[in-house]
């Protein structure tokens, strides 16, 4: 299966409303999951204790375990303005992952990012690569404009369609 083709399954199952996708074929093995996959967990239950006693006394039963109650967010806290969140300005514009992978900010730990926050980019400026499969890809911006913020760290793991950096088109 070509770079090509996996590209467009992940933009397929982006768009339908498929939660999960998988594929075999041979030692070729693909999944891919969107923002609606939910994993399913179960939560352990606390049961009663019994409480074992001298063969005099009688066997009681100890009350059942109750979990701790979620602490309350203090009144101060729930009360503080949120901090304004970057996306809330609205002449921003998000520069996504187009795969799941691995983000580099770089070509090798040697070299310098390909670009920082302060950074002007012209459309096809290479900002940073992603590793998927043992193959290693080249992010282009497809627009021109400024780096105002960069959403990853290096060497993290990033999904499909994740913001990778924030560009002002007019900086």
């Amino acid at each position: 299966m070509t770079f090509k083709e996996i590209q467009e399954l992940i933009r397929l199952v982006g768009k339908s409303k498929l939660s999960e996708f998988r594929m075999k074929d041979g030692d070729f093995e693909l999944t891919i999951r969107s923002d609606s996959y939910k994993k399913i967990t179960t939560t352990a239950t606390p049961t009663p204790v019994i409480q074992a006693a001298p063969s005099i006394m009688p066997i009681q039963q100890a009350a059942p375990i109750a979990a701790p109650a979620p602490a309350a967010a203090p009144a101060a806290l729930a009360a503080a303005p949120k901090e304004a969140a970057p996306e809330a300005n609205s002449n921003l514009i998000e520069i996504k992952s187009p795969m799941i992978g691995t983000f580099y900010r770089s070509s090798s730990p040697e070299k310098p990012p390909f670009v920082q926050v302060g950074t002007s980019i012209e459309k096809n400026t290479v900002v940073c690569v992603i590793e998927a499969m043992k193959l290693f890809n080249e992010i282009e911006a497809e627009l021109t404009g400024k780096i105002v913020k960069v959403l990853v760290e290096d060497a993290q793991p990033v999904e499909y369609d994740q913001p990778l950096f924030l560009i002002d088109p007019n900086g």
